[in-house]
């Protein structure tokens, strides 16, 4: 599983809150910054174990302006020291000069692991990115199917040659992640193909069978674990689903329990529904 790091003050435990009033900072932003590490890097401690990677949303920080996205470069080793993987969830797709400011931006100065990556500038958007799979060891996920109910709107569009559009983007995930396989045969260019569309994502899975899926929409946007048990190859990899909302604020939904405990056990029951579905149970 990964664990998704998408702040919101408003929805941060009561106790996180009255630890940094607003009269100890400078401003609303540096207050907020305060309350998000502390909540974080709590959260990483107590719910850490039982992901493989964190997906930092980068629009949350940078909605802090400079201070946000400091703390989103801080957090990055934090994250790393607790032998995770750390995914930029950034929706980056620009062309030239442009691109390549972005990839460096995330991939080098914020030295995350994995970006996510918008395709439909086409490859020389993408070039980029790729180029620091090939030489720096790094990851993409490209927007194939994404959890949001209205997708369909573009990217269910029937194309004249025959199929959806999603279907025409998988097939170029295919060709741009040829020759960046690892030991176990997956490549570093994945897909984002949302579980809240199980159909479309078990046909994905078959479409694209050595890339790794990122799969957002489990718990607060409707998926369960059995929704997605099309999503994962028949050795029960190949997808990490990522939950945020639904961890970040399990004391919302266990309020008997202390938050951050609140946070492990909502983490650990995902990991063990997960691995049922995956292993066929």
């Amino acid at each position: 599983m990964v664990l998704g790091f998408d702040p919101d003050y408003q929805l941060l435990p009561p106790q996180v809150r009255e630890a940094h009033p607003r009269g100890a900072y400078g401003s609303d932003e540096e207050m907020k910054a305060a309350c998000y590490r502390e909540f974080l890097l709590a959260i990483l401690e107590s719910a850490g174990e039982e992901a493989v990677a964190v997906k930092m949303q980068i629009a949350y920080f940078e909605a802090l302006g400079a201070t946000g996205y400091r703390l989103y470069e801080d957090l990055v080793g934090p994250c790393r020291e607790n032998g995770l993987l750390v995914i930029a969830d950034v929706k980056r797709g620009d062309i030239g000069s442009t691109a390549e400011a972005y990839a460096q931006a995330h991939l080098e100065k914020a030295a995350v692991d994995a970006v996510t990556v918008n395709p439909y500038l086409g490859s020389d958007s993408l070039e980029p990115f790729l180029r620091r799979v090939r030489e720096k060891g790094k990851g993409i996920f490209l927007l194939v199917k994404t959890s949001n109910p209205s997708s369909a709107e573009i990217q269910d569009l029937e194309l004249a040659s025959g199929g959806p559009l999603y279907a025409r983007i998988a097939g170029l995930v295919n060709e741009w992640g040829r020759g960046t396989e690892g030991g176990r045969g997956y490549r570093s260019v994945g897909a984002v193909v949302g579980g809240t569309h199980p159909r479309d994502g078990a046909v994905l899975r078959a479409m694209m069978p050595g890339v790794p899926l990122l799969v957002p929409g489990y718990g607060a946007q409707g998926a369960s674990a059995r929704d997605l048990a099309g999503l994962f190859d028949k050795g029960g990899t190949g997808a990490v689903v990522n939950s945020s909302r639904a961890i970040l604020y399990a004391h919302q939904k266990h309020e008997d329990l202390p938050w951050r405990e609140a946070a492990q056990r909502e983490a650990n029951q995902m990991r063990v529904a997960l691995w049922e579905v995956a292993k066929g149970g």
